[in-house]
């Protein structure tokens, strides 16, 4: 019904104009969309929060159970309603991109959005950052696919959608153009940054309409001092080191907690270990930015009460040595969170962590040599450099903390502490905790335009199946009638299941094809080569092309893991698809 009377009309009428003017205006469409989501995610979020402080007022040991309701309650949700795994949402962005033509199922546009609001409202240590990303991107993947944009097009509206999403949330278009750029679309052209540009527009429009200006991540910012600039290079080396901490524990709890089989096994031990965790530390409860609005406005930091470990925060060292705790805890909270079933990000715990180690610095500086340096400062510019280096994305790190503090006379510590954070993590790890995994499989664009493109050819449209296969115990009579009946020059040679076992080229047999006293005394294993090297269906194309370097061949064989012939590939064929993708990828 709704493609009888809105897509194929709307369709029809997009026809008619270029493709660059659709998407100009399908951008807007997807940035307003985009800041309603964003809106959605927040009050929903404050709304769960209000209703269960509301029923629960003043007690702590709601903290032990709740977070593993809301996990529960996300689990069960993914599992017998969505049936898909949504975590990870920028990763899976990232995927979509490079492994599946940037389609989208279009269960992301709320699926992300409900899961998410119910694990971080009732306490899960996670962001709302990347479910809202995944579901932005959604909405302008399944936009471009319905109205019929291109690859192109739709790749386009998928980054409009993650640009609108970040926007919306932050009320930060600047950032939300930049995270796109730097972490999801690779040589993007000039003409392409105009629609990011008006999605993020519109979403921030539509975000502040409705919400406001109001930010948890309000400053007061002291004046940028020269003198400052050592402290901020040692902020910026700690933040690569707490980055490659951040990253490299996260992927390991991961591993581990993957290794748990049943889904409710893992939860009852992520819920129960969660719940330690935020009943000890109260700042990793939910997102954990109502903690630092203190830390930014030069107040002492609040914990509440009822926590045992809060005796720290009666001597003065004791402070930084808290939350020390909490900035090296946190990613703990956070992998229980997700692992336990609930959704969530690791943007939002990032920018928490950085806060934590700028003021944890800032404090112990000012312990040394009391009002050596401004805390709120440092908590702002930790922020940048734990993003810089955990991301792998200096430009928003620097933007985006500039815009959502209002702190763009900070803009030289934040630049300084975002190279040297950044820096400093790619000297030891050369992918983000976004990238690191796909990057291992081969499927990752990157910012290379030919290692991109080569990420984006497929197999299946590659792969050549032409060729007639034959049998090992054929006669050289029965090959020549093969030879008669096919246009190609090579034979794959396979036995009685259909396994490969060889090939035979028009060349060897050439001699003995004119001699008909030898059809019935030689067959095809007196002529049978090995081949130099097998492909699977698995293989990234990167890996495809290592192995033709690596033979010299220029037709190599596709097997299954049973060694079932599949096809052949073609040097020659990749190399012309290659250069026509290159071509439409790098165009205006």
């Amino acid at each position: 019904m709704m493609n009888k009377f809105i897509w194929a009309p709307l369709r029809a009428l997009l026809r008619k104009v270029p493709e660059s003017t659709a998407l100009l205006g399908l951008s807007v469409v997807t940035g307003l969309l985009c800041g309603l989501a964003a809106v959605a995610l927040k009050v929903s979020i404050h709304a769960i929060q209000g209703w269960l402080s509301g029923i629960m007022p003043g007690s702590r040991l709601p903290y032990l159970v709740l977070p593993g309701v809301g996990m529960l309650l996300s689990l069960l949700i993914v599992k017998f309603l969505v049936r898909d795994n949504i975590g990870h949402g920028v990763t899976k962005v990232l995927q979509a991109v490079s492994k599946n033509e940037s389609k989208i199922k279009r269960h992301n546009i709320w699926s992300s959005l409900v899961t998410s609001a119910l694990t971080i409202g009732f306490g899960g240590s996670v962001g709302a950052e990347a479910p809202i990303v995944y579901t932005g991107a959604a909405i302008g993947s399944n936009l471009g696919r319905y109205t019929g944009m291109s690859y192109r097009g739709m790749t386009l509206l998928l980054g409009c959608g993650a640009a609108g999403a970040v926007a919306g949330i932050f009320n930060a278009p600047l950032a939300g153009v930049l995270f796109t750029l730097e972490i999801l679309l690779f040589n993007l052209s000039m003409s392409g940054i105009l629609p990011l540009l008006l999605s993020s527009i519109s979403a921030t429009l539509v975000s502040y309409l409705c919400l406001g200006r109001v930010s948890p991540f309000a400053a007061t910012i002291v004046d940028f001092r020269m003198g400052n600039v050592p402290f901020y290079l040692l902020l910026g080396m700690l933040c690569g080191l707490f980055s490659l901490y951040f990253i490299h524990t996260t992927l390991g709890m991961e591993d581990r907690l993957s290794r748990f089989k049943n889904p409710y096994l893992k939860w009852v031990v992520s819920s129960v270990a969660l719940g330690l965790l935020i009943f000890l530390f109260p700042p990793l409860h939910g997102e954990g930015y109502n903690f630092l609005g203190p830390l930014l406005n030069g107040l002492d930091p609040e914990i509440g009460n009822g926590t045992p470990i809060g005796v720290l925060m009666n001597f003065g060292w004791g402070v930084p040595l808290f939350f020390l705790l909490v900035a090296l805890l946190k990613v703990f909270s956070m992998t229980f969170t997700n692992a336990g079933g609930g959704v969530g990000g690791t943007f939002g715990p990032t920018l928490f962590v950085g806060a934590l180690v700028g003021f944890v610095v800032a404090d112990v500086m000012n312990l040394i040599a009391p009002g050596a340096v401004p805390v709120a400062n440092f908590v702002l510019v930790g922020m940048a450099g734990l993003m810089a280096g955990v991301m792998q994305a200096p430009l928003t790190a620097i933007f985006l903390i500039a815009e959502i503090s209002g702190g763009y006379e900070l803009l030289v510590p934040l630049i300084i502490t975002s190279a040297v954070a950044y820096g400093t993590t790619r000297i030891f790890e050369k992918y983000s905790i976004y990238t690191k995994r796909i990057a291992a499989s081969g499927e990752l664009l990157t910012h290379e335009a030919d290692k991109a493109v080569l990420t984006l050819l497929r197999m299946e449209d590659l792969l050549e199946k032409d060729f007639l296969p034959v049998r090992m115990d054929y006669t050289l009579g029965k090959l020549v009638e093969a030879v008669s009946s096919s246009e190609r020059s090579l034979f794959p040679v396979v036995d009685a299941r259909g396994r490969f076992q060889g090939y035979v080229t028009l060349g060897d047999i050439r001699k003995d094809m004119f001699r008909p006293e030898l059809y019935e005394q030689r067959h095809v294993f007196n002529y049978l080569k090995t081949a130099p090297e097998y492909v699977y269906p698995q293989d990234s194309m990167e890996a495809v092309m290592r192995k033709f370097e690596k033979t010299g061949a220029w037709n190599l064989p596709v097997v299954d893991d049973d060694r079932k012939y599949l096809g052949f590939l073609s040097k020659s064929k990749i190399f012309n698809a290659y250069r026509e993708s290159l071509k439409d990828f790098s165009q205006d």
